[in-house]
Parts: C-alpha cells; sequence; structure tokens
C-alpha cells in the first residue's frame, strides 16, 4: 500500500474516531439535559402539590368559624369573602401546569396575603368572642344579683307587711263585757219584753297602750233573727272593709288607752221578734267584738 493511501486512510480513521467521540459527547450531553429537565419538572410539580396542600390547608382551617360563632355581621362577611377568594385560587392552581412556575410563585405569594388576612379578621373575631364571653359572664353575675337584690327586697317587704300587720292586729281594739239590760218607759229595769222601751248595751273598750289614743266612734249594729239591720235611717252607714255598711247606734268616746266602760242605747220603735240576736260593735273601721243575745217573750 502505497503511503500516501496510508496517510488518507489514517485521517479518515481519526475523522470517524472524532465523530463517534462527538457523537458520544453530545448523547450524554442530551440525556443529561433531559435528566435536568425532569428533575426540574418534578420539582416544580412537588412545590404545585406543595402549594396546593397549603390552600386546601387554609380552606379547612378556618371552617370553623360560622355565623353561629361570629356575631360580628361584618367581619363574618370578610371572613367568607377570604375563604370564596381561597376556593377560587384553589381551582386556578389545580388547573395551572406545573412547568409554569411563574404562576406558582404568584399563587403561593397570593396564598401568603390571604393567610395574613385571614388570620387579621379571626384574630379581631377572637377578641370579639373573648369579650363577649366576658360580658356574657357578667351578664350572668348582674342577673343573679338582681334576683338575690330582689328576692331580698320581697323578704324584706313581706316580713314588713306581717310586722305592718302584727303593729295592726296589735293596736286593734277590743270589746268585752258586753251585756244587754231591757229597760221599760221610765227607764227601769223590765223582765218583760212586752214592756221593753229601749235595750241598753253595756259594754268595755279594754286596754290596749298600743292603740292611738283620742276621739273615737263606737258603732253598735244589731241583727234580727231574720237577718235584717236595725237602723233608724237608711243613711245611718259607716265605712267598713271597702264598702258602707247600716249601724244601729253610735257613740263618740275619748279613748286614752286604758280601760273604758261605756252604754249606747237603742229606743225600741218596732215590735220585738223573738229569736237570737247578734250585737256587732266596730271602731276605727275594725270589727271589735260580737255578741248574741236572746229575745224569749
Amino acid at each position: 500500500m502505497k503511503k500516501n493511501q496510508i496517510t488518507i486512510l489514517s485521517v479518515f480513521i481519526v475523522v470517524i474516531v472524532a465523530l463517534i467521540i462527538a457523537v458520544i459527547y453530545f448523547v450524554n450531553k442530551a440525556n443529561q439535559k433531559e435528566k435536568d429537565l425532569q428533575a426540574v419538572a418534578e420539582m416544580m410539580t412537588f412545590e404545585k402539590e406543595q402549594v396546593e396542600h397549603e390552600y386546601q390547608d387554609l380552606a379547612t382551617e378556618f371552617d370553623g368559624y360560622t355565623s353561629g360563632t361570629i356575631r360580628n355581621d361584618s367581619l363574618f362577611k370578610l371572613l367568607e369573602d377570604q375563604k370564596v377568594k381561597v376556593q377560587q385560587l384553589l381551582e386556578e392552581l389545580r388547573i395551572t401546569k406545573a412547568t409554569n412556575a411563574r404562576r406558582i410563585v404568584e399563587l403561593k405569594k397570593e396564598l401568603a396575603t390571604v393567610r395574613s388576612v385571614m388570620i387579621h379578621y379571626v384574630n379581631q373575631i377572637d377578641s370579639l368572642n373573648a369579650e363577649n364571653k366576658v360580658l356574657r359572664t357578667e351578664n350572668v353575675e348582674v342577673k343573679r344579683k338582681y334576683r338575690e337584690a330582689t328576692q331580698t327586697v320581697e323578704q324584706l317587704s313581706k316580713e314588713k307587711e306581717n310586722l305592718n300587720e302584727v303593729v295592726t292586729r296589735a293596736a286593734k281594739l277590743e270589746v268585752t263585757n258586753f251585756n244587754m239590760v231591757k229597760l221599760n218607759k221610765h227607764n227601769r229595769k223590765t223582765t218583760w219584753f212586752s214592756q221593753v222601751a229601749t235595750l241598753e248595751f253595756d259594754y268595755t273598750v279594754s286596754k290596749n297602750i298600743t292603740a292611738e289614743p283620742g276621739a273615737k266612734t263606737v258603732y253598735l249594729r244589731l241583727t234580727r233573727p231574720d237577718g235584717e239591720v236595725l237602723t233608724k235611717s237608711d243613711s245611718n252607714v259607716f265605712p267598713f272593709e271597702n264598702k258602707k255598711i247600716a249601724y244601729s247606734a253610735k257613740k263618740d268616746i275619748d279613748y286614752k288607752g286604758e280601760e273604758l266602760k261605756d252604754i249606747i242605747y237603742w229606743k225600741v220603735e218596732e215590735i220585738i221578734q223573738k229569736g237570737d240576736y247578734r250585737a256587732d260593735f266596730f271602731i276605727d273601721g275594725n270589727l271589735v267584738g260580737s255578741f248574741t243575745f236572746v229575745v224569749k217573750s
């Protein structure tokens, strides 16, 4: 073989080897680039999944804050608006390709902003709820104290009423030692009702240092066996228990707290019925004595 041919063959072999080496180099470089791109794609997919999880966590993080737990309508509306915004961003993130790194970064920033806003609202809500809880506690305490005060006032009022009733009863006068005497037209005692011209009623107002002394009127109310009240005039009435009732006779006395014996007369101008009569005494609007006497003949 000639020298020139050998030289050409050597050059050709070198070129072939160089080409093979170049092909191997570029193939390896392409493979490495593909591996790098795949690694970047996996990293971007992972980043997208992480951001998506953060959005989902954010969406569920504030689910406990509802209209039932938030008493401020304005704050509730603001928080609901942010929840809607989170859902919208989450939907956009789901349809965004993992290779769109720029939009994913932007969405991640928006997530941070929304979270910050929602945390601010939640802090306000928690603060208001804490204040409302304190106010409700104070309100319960105020109501409890009011009930206790009301019960105390009612108890004191009842005790005062009972005391007043005791004092009233203690100050009430009493008529005792009742006796009926029949008098004829000569004002002498008689045993015959057919001769009676006047009925004399003897009585005693008992001693009572609690009662208010002074001028008083004693009303005598005589009731016949048939239930009719003996009276000289329809205008002879006096107040008793919020109404006007008839009396038979009355007598003004000067009561000084000591025992007082007195007499009231009834002029007989009608036929005396046989049977049981009742004599009721009233002083200061109170019934102070009730007695019976019998007419036999």
